[in-house]
């Protein structure tokens, strides 16, 4: 199966919502005028696209007033144009180049961080690379013994310290150990939050510099993992971090059945980070590298004339 066949699969509810319900809006050949627009942009608002929604409809609008699109096979076609162009983005999967590769992942409780660090390195295992764990968030005991099953389920390993140790002496030691182990690929967890705000960001910058200080040049990735289905909350949080420590990427989590894909949309239009990965799913296999094309053909179900 095709990473778009996989997409239009796990991204079933978001493809019912959005080109089921284009379909319904034009059933009987009903003709496009303001009434139609104005449920159209209704929509795409339901289906998670946020502000994205009336800047997409007023896009249609103006096509359709200067007789460019005059039906629902021409909307469609123009909306997945218009909202690839809101998505398109040179970065796709990671390329390693540095051995190890240092990839620090942050982002708040709940988020489902740690869930997307194992299914990185089963990913990344099944591309014949081998991966070490380091379990940085020592906040939150849970999240060293949920990320200890992962990595011996994925059969990769794994470095702890006890609940509340030095975050940042537990990013050091991953390091050390990936370098000395000759592994290909070091992914340390983060904690996602301490007893303020500013604390937690004093924190995540320490981790970075003592990683640099372990490994000149790394952490090569910060990635930051947003829940899908937090809508702005998501976005706010992102901006806290994104002010503390220089992201490069990040990885949408919770894009299955109980979400909706179109907060992507408004994520990518707000933060303007390229997106490494999505979640779909919570089994190990269910982490995608984000392919603007196959994304949106995905969703808005005109994939088999478009690709």
């Amino acid at each position: 199966m095709g990473l778009f066949e996989r997409l239009k699969e796990r991204l079933h509810k978001t493809r019912t919502a959005l080109s089921d319900g284009l379909s319904g809006l034009f059933r009987g050949g009903r003709p496009i005028d303001d009434q139609l627009l104005a449920e159209l942009e209704e929509l795409l608002y339901t289906s998670d696209l946020g502000p994205v929604a009336a800047v997409v409809t007023a896009e249609l609008s103006r096509l359709h007033k200067r007789g460019e699109i005059k039906g629902e096979d021409d909307v469609r076609a123009a909306l997945r144009r218009i909202l690839l162009e809101r998505v398109r983005q040179e970065e796709g999967e990671l390329r390693f180049v540095e051995k190890p590769t240092v990839i620090l992942v942050v982002g708040v409780n709940g988020s489902g961080k740690t869930t997307s660090i194992a299914k990185l390195a089963h990913r990344f295992q099944g591309q014949g690379l081998r991966v070490l764990l380091g379990a940085g968030d020592t906040f939150r005991a849970a999240a060293a013994d949920q990320l200890e099953i992962w990595a011996q389920r994925n059969g990769c390993d794994l470095v702890k310290q006890r609940p509340g140790a030095d975050p940042a002496a537990v990013a050091y030691d991953a390091v050390d150990a990936g370098v000395a182990r000759g592994v290909d690929v070091v992914i340390v967890d983060t904690a996602g939050r301490l007893h303020t705000q500013s604390n937690l960001m004093a924190e995540l910058e320490k981790v970075r510099r003592v990683i640099e200080r372990r490994l000149p040049g790394a952490p090569h990735e910060i990635w930051l993992v947003l829940d899908a289905t937090n809508g702005q909350n998501a976005i706010q949080q992102a901006r806290l971090f994104t002010a503390s420590v220089k992201v490069t990427g990040l990885v949408v989590a919770k894009l299955d059945g109980t979400a909706r894909g179109g907060a992507l949309f408004t994520i990518r239009e707000a933060l303007g980070l390229p997106v490494r990965y999505i979640g779909t799913g919570e089994q190990l296999d269910k982490l995608e590298p984000f392919d603007p094309e196959a994304f949106v053909d995905a969703i808005v179900g005109q994939a088999a004339a478009a690709r």
